[in-house]
Order: structure tokens, then C-alpha cells, then sequence
């Protein structure tokens, strides 16, 4: 048994302390809302989040950041990626030196370009950070339905030991080295996500849906193997896999605010029906910035942007995706 401080108490956070805490670890759950911890702590039941999964006793939940942390073998951030930065802040006076603490957001900071990780880094020098991705919805973890995922951290010796903690016989944990590669699926497959919903919006059917996902992850992978990741990791469950969840799935936020922008909401109204943090807004903005750092192109990317923040009506910006020039599918294949 180890202790675990979970920094961040919404769906994913709450489904991660839940998981181990059923291999056996101590559970610290810490949120900004007293509210929210004093809800936790009574009803044993995230009522909003995850309805209908019960919270064992002896779960511990607390506002106070310094009791989360101090003293616990690792530490998991599961707040929204906006909040990273400032949650990574608040949590440097606390955190002990080679104390470990693994990333389960996903998001690429629209300023700086900065992935999560890289955030958490800059904020807290003397950390050692990882990071947890992959087709991982909450509402399936949190039920303990079969999932997996891949753990990313800088040492082998770091990503076994967080292997070891979180897997078990529902959630199978693999390993790598490629945290960008990792983070960069994570975060750009949100942006797909939002084209695919808006697609499913617009009463479009399988073909689009596939074509949206094979192109999307098409993209991800040119800009993420320009910026250094690895191609594995975007044809595996941290790229094709999470972006096929995303897409697909009913409990995807970013599919749901996507079909409802295809459905005639602006994108305000979409994220005020979805109530929950639409990771692939934050995160459109920032993909488009590094495709044209990297000079890689983005079509599906940067349609997105032209709908979410420039008032294109859906169904022209997927016209105009479909008539761009003829190309070869993959350039690198030779006649």
C-alpha cells in the first residue's frame, strides 16, 4: 500500500481514487471547493459527475493543498487543463523534492504552447513528472470497466512504479518514453473530436465519421513527429485510440459540444449545455499556432478554429473541406 494524493475531485480525478483505492492504496482527494469536499464526504457519491458510483468510507477528502500532499508516495493532477498551470503553482511550496506526480489532464497551453507536463515542470523544477493518457472516459473507469492506458514519465524506473500502483485486472497500464508524443494525441485529438461531433450535428453519417478520424489523426501525427514525438505513440492507444473514443463515445464532452454547434448553437451555448470543461476549445487555438510554427498543415485543425472563433456555419467549413485539392493520401509512398 502506498498514499496517494489526488489533486482535483471532478469525474476523472474521483474515477482515478476510486481505482486506487481498490488496489489497496490510501486515498487523499483534494478540491478548491469546499463545497464539493464537504458533498464527497456526506454523500460518498459524486452526484453531477459520476451518478450511481458509490465512495468507499474511508476515502479522504479535504480543501486543504498542503495535507494532500505532504507525506503521499506520489501525487495524480486531475484538474482541467486550464487550471493546471495555477493549480501546479499553489502546489510548489508542498511538494517534496523527486516526489512524483503523474498528469491526467489533457491540453496544450494557448500562450506559450507549453504541453501539461511541460507546465507542471516549469511550476514545480524539483517534481518528478509523468503523465497518464489514453481512451480512458470517467464514467467507464469509474465503473470498472476494462480500459487501457500508457504511462509516460522521463526515467523506466518511474513508469514501472506507476504501472505497478495503478494497474489491475480492468485497467491495464502500458509504458513509454514519448511523453510529448503522448501529450500531443491527448491534447489534439479534443480539436478532432469537436469536427467529428459536429459532423454527427449535422446529420452526416458513418463515411464522414471515418473520414474525420483517419484524417484527424493524419494531422496529429505530421505535427507531432515534426515537434519530435514518435510515430508510435500516435498509432497506438494514446493517439488512434483515445481520438477514436473521443469521437465515438456518448460520454466524449467534445463530441457532445461539437454535435450540438452542428445542431445551430454558437459555441458558448454548447459548452453552457455540455456543464463540464470542453477541453478541445482551449486547445484549438494552441494546435493551430503549432501547425503554423512547424509549418505542418492542419486542414480539419483549422476549420475548427474558423467555426468555434470566427462564426463559420458548420456545413461550409465541412464543403470546404471536402473540395480542397486532389492529393495522394500518404506523400512518403512513391509511383
Amino acid at each position: 500500500m502506498v498514499k496517494v494524493g489526488i489533486m482535483g475531485a471532478g469525474s476523472w480525478g474521483t474515477a482515478l481514487a476510486l481505482l486506487l483505492h481498490s488496489n489497496g492504496h490510501e486515498v487523499t482527494v483534494w478540491s478548491i471547493s469546499e463545497e464539493e469536499v464537504q458533498m464527497l464526504s456526506e454523500k460518498r457519491e459524486h452526484e453531477s459527475k459520476l451518478p450511481g458510483v458509490k465512495i468507499p468510507e474511508d476515502m479522504l477528502f479535504t480543501s486543504d493543498m498542503e495535507s494532500a500532499i505532504k507525506g503521499k508516495d506520489f501525487l495524480v493532477l486531475a484538474v482541467p487543463s486550464k487550471f493546471t498551470r495555477s493549480t501546479a503553482r499553489s502546489m510548489k511550496p508542498y511538494v517534496a523534492d523527486g516526489q512524483i506526480i503523474v498528469d491526467v489532464a489533457k491540453g496544450i497551453e494557448e500562450d506559450t504552447l507549453m504541453t501539461l507536463s511541460q507546465q507542471i515542470e516549469e511550476e514545480i523544477p524539483q517534481a518528478d513528472v509523468a503523465v497518464l493518457s489514453g481512451p480512458s472516459h470517467a464514467e467507464e473507469v469509474g465503473r470498472g470497466l476494462p480500459t487501457a492506458v500508457v504511462i509516460g514519465a522521463k526515467t523506466e524506473e518511474t513508469a514501472v512504479y506507476l504501472q505497478d500502483k495503478f494497474m489491475n485486472k480492468v485497467f491495464r497500464v502500458y509504458i513509454s518514453p514519448d511523453m510529448l508524443g503522448m501529450e500531443l494525441g491527448g491534447s489534439l485529438k479534443n480539436v478532432i473530436a469537436l469536427a467529428a461531433g459536429i459532423a454527427d450535428g449535422l446529420g452526416y453519417g458513418d463515411n464522414t465519421k471515418a473520414a474525420l478520424i483517419t484524417r484527424g489523426i493524419a494531422e496529429i501525427a505530421r505535427l507531432g513527429v515534426k515537434m519530435g514525438g514518435s510515430i508510435e505513440s500516435f498509432t497506438g492507444l494514446t493517439g488512434i485510440g483515445d481520438l477514436i473514443v473521443t469521437c465515438a463515445s456518448v460520454h466524449s464532452r467534445n463530441r457532445k459540444a461539437g454535435y450540438l454547434m452542428g445542431q445551430g448553437m454558437s459555441m458558448q451555448e454548447a459548452m453552457d449545455e455540455v456543464k463540464m470543461v470542453v477541453e478541445g476549445v482551449y486547445s484549438a487555438k494552441a494546435a493551430a499556432k503549432l501547425g503554423k510554427k512547424y509549418d505542418v498543415a492542419l486542414p480539419i485543425v483549422n476549420k475548427v478554429n474558423e467555426v468555434l472563433f470566427e462564426g463559420k456555419d458548420p456545413r461550409e467549413a465541412v464543403d470546404e473541406l471536402m473540395l480542397r485539392d486532389s492529393k495522394t493520401e500518404h506523400m512518403t509512398l512513391k509511383w
